[in-house]
Protein backbone atom coordinates (compact mmCIF):
# COMPACT_ATOMS: atom_id res chain seq x y z
CA UNK A 1 0.00 0.00 0.00
CA UNK A 2 1.54 3.54 -1.18
CA UNK A 3 1.17 6.26 1.26
CA UNK A 4 1.81 10.04 0.59
CA UNK A 5 1.32 13.44 2.31
CA UNK A 6 1.34 17.04 0.95
CA UNK A 7 0.38 20.30 2.03
CA UNK A 8 -2.70 21.79 1.07
CA UNK A 9 -4.92 24.90 1.69
CA UNK A 10 -6.66 23.05 4.60
CA UNK A 11 -3.33 21.24 6.24
CA UNK A 12 -1.50 17.95 5.57
CA UNK A 13 -3.27 15.51 3.40
CA UNK A 14 -2.21 11.56 3.94
CA UNK A 15 -3.54 9.75 0.09
CA UNK A 16 -2.99 5.90 0.56
CA UNK A 17 -3.92 3.32 -2.02
CA UNK A 18 -2.32 0.86 -5.11
CA UNK A 19 -2.76 -0.19 -8.26
CA UNK A 20 -6.76 -1.00 -7.08
CA UNK A 21 -7.73 2.63 -6.15
CA UNK A 22 -7.18 5.01 -3.57
CA UNK A 23 -8.22 3.55 0.28
CA UNK A 24 -8.01 7.18 1.91
CA UNK A 25 -7.50 10.65 1.36
CA UNK A 26 -7.83 12.22 5.18
CA UNK A 27 -6.59 15.17 6.90
CA UNK A 28 -3.81 14.65 9.11
CA UNK A 29 -2.66 16.67 12.35
CA UNK A 30 0.79 15.84 11.93
CA UNK A 31 2.91 13.62 9.91
CA UNK A 32 6.66 12.78 9.96
CA UNK A 33 6.80 10.54 6.59
CA UNK A 34 6.34 14.06 4.58
CA UNK A 35 8.03 13.91 1.05
CA UNK A 36 7.94 14.96 -2.67
CA UNK A 37 8.18 11.90 -4.12
CA UNK A 38 4.21 10.76 -5.06
CA UNK A 39 4.41 7.01 -5.80
CA UNK A 40 2.79 6.29 -9.12
CA UNK A 41 -0.23 4.92 -8.02
CA UNK A 42 -1.27 8.01 -6.23
CA UNK A 43 -0.10 10.83 -8.58
CA UNK A 44 -3.94 10.69 -10.50
CA UNK A 45 -5.49 11.17 -6.94
CA UNK A 46 -2.98 13.51 -5.48
CA UNK A 47 -2.87 15.62 -8.94
CA UNK A 48 -6.58 16.04 -8.97
CA UNK A 49 -6.58 17.53 -5.11
CA UNK A 50 -4.18 20.06 -6.12
CA UNK A 51 -5.88 20.79 -8.85
CA UNK A 52 -9.44 21.37 -7.10
CA UNK A 53 -7.63 23.20 -4.32
CA UNK A 54 -6.70 25.55 -7.02
CA UNK A 55 -10.50 25.93 -8.21
CA UNK A 56 -9.39 24.23 -11.57
CA UNK A 57 -11.17 20.58 -11.02
CA UNK A 58 -14.85 20.44 -10.44
CA UNK A 59 -14.89 16.28 -10.82
CA UNK A 60 -12.89 13.89 -9.56
CA UNK A 61 -12.62 10.70 -11.23
CA UNK A 62 -9.47 8.95 -10.10
CA UNK A 63 -9.81 5.47 -9.02
CA UNK A 64 -11.25 4.62 -5.68
CA UNK A 65 -11.41 1.74 -3.67
CA UNK A 66 -13.03 2.94 -0.77
CA UNK A 67 -12.85 0.10 2.05
CA UNK A 68 -16.55 -0.34 4.08
CA UNK A 69 -19.62 -2.07 4.19
CA UNK A 70 -22.56 -2.67 1.05
CA UNK A 71 -24.51 0.20 2.86
CA UNK A 72 -21.75 2.72 3.71
CA UNK A 73 -20.35 2.59 -0.19
CA UNK A 74 -23.77 2.88 -1.43
CA UNK A 75 -24.05 6.13 0.52
CA UNK A 76 -20.30 7.34 -0.56
CA UNK A 77 -21.95 6.34 -4.27
CA UNK A 78 -24.45 8.82 -3.69
CA UNK A 79 -22.42 11.26 -2.40
CA UNK A 80 -19.95 11.15 -5.77
CA UNK A 81 -22.71 12.26 -7.82
CA UNK A 82 -23.01 15.38 -5.64
CA UNK A 83 -21.96 18.84 -7.74
CA UNK A 84 -19.85 21.32 -6.87
CA UNK A 85 -21.30 24.24 -5.68
CA UNK A 86 -24.92 22.15 -3.98
CA UNK A 87 -25.59 20.77 -0.72
CA UNK A 88 -27.75 17.88 0.64
CA UNK A 89 -29.32 17.12 3.69
CA UNK A 90 -28.83 13.99 5.25
CA UNK A 91 -32.60 13.61 5.42
CA UNK A 92 -32.85 13.47 1.67
CA UNK A 93 -29.71 11.54 0.93
CA UNK A 94 -32.11 8.74 3.06
CA UNK A 95 -34.52 9.04 0.70
CA UNK A 96 -32.48 8.77 -2.37
CA UNK A 97 -30.86 5.91 -0.98
CA UNK A 98 -34.78 4.75 -0.70
CA UNK A 99 -35.58 4.59 3.39
CA UNK A 100 -36.21 7.66 5.12
CA UNK A 101 -35.72 5.86 8.62
CA UNK A 102 -32.14 5.25 7.37
CA UNK A 103 -31.13 9.00 8.77
CA UNK A 104 -29.28 8.19 11.30
CA UNK A 105 -27.12 5.21 9.35
CA UNK A 106 -26.93 7.43 6.79
CA UNK A 107 -24.96 9.70 8.95
CA UNK A 108 -22.75 7.18 9.99
CA UNK A 109 -21.61 5.88 7.19
CA UNK A 110 -20.84 9.49 6.16
CA UNK A 111 -18.68 9.57 9.05
CA UNK A 112 -16.71 7.03 8.18
CA UNK A 113 -15.77 8.16 4.63
CA UNK A 114 -12.86 7.71 4.08
CA UNK A 115 -12.31 9.91 1.05
CA UNK A 116 -12.15 13.25 2.00
CA UNK A 117 -13.24 15.78 -0.49
CA UNK A 118 -13.66 13.80 -3.68
CA UNK A 119 -16.49 11.91 -2.00
CA UNK A 120 -17.95 14.91 -0.96
CA UNK A 121 -19.59 13.94 2.21
CA UNK A 122 -18.87 17.71 3.50
CA UNK A 123 -21.60 18.90 0.89
CA UNK A 124 -24.38 17.12 3.48
CA UNK A 125 -25.46 19.29 5.77
CA UNK A 126 -28.99 19.72 8.53
CA UNK A 127 -31.92 19.96 7.02
CA UNK A 128 -32.25 23.56 8.87
CA UNK A 129 -29.15 24.48 6.77
CA UNK A 130 -26.60 23.97 9.61
CA UNK A 131 -23.25 23.03 8.73
CA UNK A 132 -23.27 19.54 11.63
CA UNK A 133 -20.96 16.62 11.66
CA UNK A 134 -17.37 17.15 9.53
CA UNK A 135 -15.09 14.20 10.31
CA UNK A 136 -12.38 16.83 9.01
CA UNK A 137 -13.58 19.47 11.37
CA UNK A 138 -16.06 22.05 10.66
CA UNK A 139 -13.62 24.83 9.71
CA UNK A 140 -13.04 22.86 6.83
CA UNK A 141 -16.34 21.80 5.89
CA UNK A 142 -16.96 25.74 5.97
CA UNK A 143 -14.18 26.41 4.37
CA UNK A 144 -14.82 23.67 1.08
CA UNK A 145 -18.20 24.52 0.70
CA UNK A 146 -17.25 28.36 0.72
CA UNK A 147 -14.51 27.64 -2.02
CA UNK A 148 -16.54 25.94 -4.23
CA UNK A 149 -19.20 28.65 -4.28
CA UNK A 150 -21.71 27.59 -1.62
CA UNK A 151 -22.67 30.54 0.60
CA UNK A 152 -22.64 29.17 3.83
CA UNK A 153 -24.55 31.04 5.99
CA UNK A 154 -25.28 29.09 9.62
CA UNK A 155 -23.43 26.63 11.51
CA UNK A 156 -23.92 24.44 14.42
CA UNK A 157 -21.24 24.88 16.92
Amino acid sequence: MDIHYFDSPLGTIKVRGDVAGIQEVLFEESTLEMNNTVPISLVPCVEQLQQYFAGNLHMFNFKMNPQGTDFQKAIWNLLKDLPIGSTISYLTLSRLYGNTKAVRAVAAAIGKNPILVAIPCHRVIGSDGTLVGYSGGLDRKETLLETEGFPVQKRLI
